[in-house]
């Protein structure tokens, strides 16, 4: 089984930092795509941004300039960094990757994954 699992949410004010992470664990073989998305209350499921298996990332227009994603392969993690927070970056955050395991390796001579996702970190941006 694979799990994602996500931390370093909580409460910060208007123009603070905070910094994400999302560990992979399990029987992985593979990690391709990495990426971040959020959720506030009464709104649906937005991207923050992905990072491909060389590291190179994307950013929604929303959060360029402030939000930095980065991961390290040797560990399986993937960071979110972010800076200068507004209060309209209020949500649960939530990890996503697509990850091929070993149990499914047999069925996927393609070598495609599977998406996971993680069960998600609240950040609260409020003076």
């Amino acid at each position: 089984q694979v799990q994602l699992v996500e931390s370093g949410g909580g409460l910060v004010q208007p123009g603070g930092s905070l910094r994400l992470s999302c560990v992979a664990s399990g029987s992985i073989f593979r990690i391709y795509t990495m990426g971040w998305y959020r959720q506030a209350p009464g709104k649906q499921r937005e991207l923050v941004g992905t990072v491909a298996g060389d590291g190179w990332p994307h950013y929604a227009d929303s959060v360029k300039g402030r939000f930095t994603i980065s991961r390290d392969n040797a560990k399986n993690t993937m960071y979110l960094q972010m800076d200068m927070l507004e209060p309209g970056d209020t949500a649960a955050y939530l990890c996503n990757a697509v990850i091929l395991s070993t149990e499914r390796l047999p069925d996927r001579p393609d070598g495609h994954g599977d998406d996971y996702w993680g069960q998600g970190t609240q950040v609260t941006v409020s003076s």
